[in-house]
């Protein structure tokens, strides 16, 4: 906290990217992330990522420090546990651990790329709850279809509580 009361630069939690970015994964693998994602982790201080799925539709893409608190979260006991074990299971067996290199890219796990047809291929990524979400061009134009359907009925319950 600086003296006037208004809080430092350092301790100012910087805003997440918004929006869609078209991205496109290379024949090696990488996906290149936008300058204002890697000026995002870079203002998190974090170089070091999680790149997993966990329904096998989309890349997910953790800062570590993000990815530790699920992992945390699956690995905790309850009634629901199976089905954390079974997350947990897809998890690791897709994911891998990686780094942003100098030009601002990370490599996708082969598995995860081919299974969910990103291999050279454009893509859409957006920032959301805490990580990035990767999906084939194919997949967000199906998703954004079904979100147009009802569109003003979701608009009006959600302006009943104040959006």
């Amino acid at each position: 906290m600086e003296e006037n009361g208004q809080p430092s630069e350092s301790n100012v939690t910087p805003d997440a990217p918004r929006g869609v970015f078209k991205v496109s994964v290379d024949e090696k693998g990488r996906l290149k992330l936008p300058a204002l994602i890697v000026e995002y982790f870079q203002a998190l201080g974090e170089k070091k990522v999680f790149i997993t799925t966990l329904d096998i539709k989309e890349v997910r893409i953790y800062p570590v420090s993000v990815w530790r608190k699920t992992e945390k979260l699956l690995e905790e006991p309850g009634e629901d546990f199976a089905h954390r074990q079974d997350l947990a299971m897809i998890a690791s067996s897709y994911g891998k651990d990686d780094e942003l290199d100098q030009q601002g890219r990370l490599t996708l796990p082969g598995d995860l790329r081919r299974e969910l047809g990103l291999e050279k291929d454009e893509a859409r990524l957006r920032w959301y709850q805490g990580h990035l979400k990767l999906v084939s061009g194919q997949e967000h134009e199906r998703r954004l279809e079904a979100a147009k359907a009802n569109l003003d009925y979701k608009l009006k319950a959600l302006q009943v509580k104040g959006l």
